[in-house]
């Protein structure tokens, strides 16, 4: 640790601070506060020096400042009136007052400005070497920071709020390790390469590959020892042959998943309810069911997929909760009623539930007739493919992809002239071309980049100058 006081330690390299271990969660500005303090502990902080190292020379109200320095006293359990550890210095500044445990020391040290240099090579570092953290058995997940685009630096509450808050949903999740969020902000203002994978690419996803704005990589082999999942559809009327079906395949010692699009039954949609389906299973097959849904608390959530993985239970009756993240290599029936309710993604990633072990796997898609014309498609090309790049290809011709430059995650195109599905492969020369004029005119103000600008503004996306310097 680089600077350990009461029962504080502070790791800089990490960006945490810990108390007792734990980590206590400060915002990134409060943490560069708190160790400039330390570091400076000899003298006093003015207000401007901190704006200064905060802020980096922005200008921002007092008020900012302060809270930040409120916010650094409550994550220390000081406060105001007693100021045992951030003093404050009446129309000078603030100074840190606490005691530093002897025989610990900054790994760097620091210069007559207050920024880190590095030790020199005679320097004696009383810090032990670190042993190396263990490698995370489960799939890391790294959530960066958002990039505050208005020149109001208060919104930076609101940036770095919107990765607390997902850092933190994705905490809830038991299959990810999630990194901890001070090391995440180190990349805050920093430009990274992002990697984007997924196993079924939606339309809006398949559009940002062709617009340029990723280059795609495709992996179409599937997994060594995976067999190919038979899928049926099936109407509701037949329903009592599939629990039927269903009871044969439990006699056989096979894992199944039922999923159904509601929770609770609805007195506005005539649609399968999880709690009713389960009622009506376990009482033909009795405690061999289980059920999961969202509305669960977490360990009971946890404790009903163990339940079913560990082979307790061996009919799940679920809702799309386990649409991702669940592996269970034994299952190898998925039964989804009301499938023509779902979207062409939906379905593919439950199906992908099955078809994880040696044995041979059947997917049974029950709809209620008749069926429209784009729900008739989807199911016919869930029968046709499991290949997740045709899905998402036919996904985009049923229901389009969306504003690229906007919010929509569905829908038709705005292109006056060219469909994506048709013309994708244009879309490489235009792209080409686009990253040719913004080499050479980043700014559109050649002649030709002026031509650009009249054409963005006729066609109504005259939006995208002012998200260029974006990247």
């Amino acid at each position: 640790m680089d600077f350990r006081f009461a029962d504080f330690e502070i790791d800089i390299a990490r960006r945490e601070l810990r108390r007792g271990g734990a980590i206590v969660h400060i915002e990134p500005q409060v943490f560069d506060l708190l160790v400039h303090l330390i570091r400076n502990r000899d003298r006093i902080v003015s207000k401007d020096e901190l704006i200064e190292v905060i802020w980096h020379g922005r200008i921002v109200s007092e008020a900012a400042l302060s809270s930040r320095i409120s916010a650094a006293r409550r994550a220390l359990g000081d406060s105001g009136n007693d100021q045992t550890l951030i003093r404050t210095m009446y129309k000078r500044g603030f100074r840190f007052v606490g005691e530093l445990d002897d025989g610990v020391s900054e790994r760097v040290v620091a210069n007559d400005q207050g920024r880190s240099a590095p030790p020199a090579d005679d320097a004696v570092n009383l810090v032990p070497t670190a042993e190396p953290l263990p490698l995370p058995d489960k799939p890391s997940i790294a959530v960066l920071p958002f990039q505050n685009m208005s020149r109001d630096p208060e919104q930076e509450y609101f940036a770095d709020g919107l990765t607390e808050d997902i850092i933190t949903g994705l905490s809830r999740q038991r299959w990810f390790f999630v990194i901890a969020r001070n090391s995440s902000f180190t990349y805050k203002g920093e430009a990274v390469d992002v990697l984007v994978m997924t196993a079924t690419p939606i339309p809006r996803t398949l559009v940002l590959t062709y617009f340029g704005d990723m280059d795609i990589s495709e992996l179409r082999e599937k997994p060594a020892g995976r067999k190919p999942i038979d899928t049926r559809t099936i109407p509701l009327g037949r329903i009592d042959e599939v629990v039927a079906g269903v009871g044969r395949a439990l006699q056989e010692g096979r894992r199944i998943y039922w999923v159904c699009p509601l929770i609770d039954e609805s007195e506005t949609v005539d649609l399968a309810a999880a709690q009713d389906r389960f009622q009506s299973l376990q009482e033909r097959f009795g405690a061999r069911v289980g059920l999961v849904h969202g509305r669960l608390k977490s360990a009971d959530k946890d404790r009903a997929m163990d339940s079913f993985a560990q082979g307790e239970t061996r009919l799940l009756v679920a809702t799309t909760v386990i649409e991702v993240g669940v592996d269970v290599p034994e299952a190898t029936v998925m039964v989804i009623e009301h499938a023509e309710r779902f979207g062409l993604a939906q379905l593919h990633q439950l199906r992908g539930r099955i078809g994880r072990g040696a044995e041979h796997s059947s997917c049974l898609l029950l709809y209620r007739a008749p069926l429209g014309e784009t729900a008739k498609a989807r199911l016919a090309i869930m029968r046709e493919t499991e290949d997740g790049f045709r899905i998402a290809e036919e996904d985009l011709k049923l229901r389009g992809e969306g504003d690229v430059l906007g919010t929509r995650q569905s829908g038709m195109p705005g292109f006056r002239l060219a469909r994506i599905e048709q013309h994708g492969k244009l879309l490489q020369v235009a792209r080409d071309d686009a990253a040719l004029v913004l080499a050479r005119d980043p700014k559109l103000t050649s002649t030709r980049g002026e031509a650009l600008r009249t054409l963005l503004y006729l066609f109504e996306r005259d939006e995208a100058i002012r998200l260029i310097r974006a990247g």
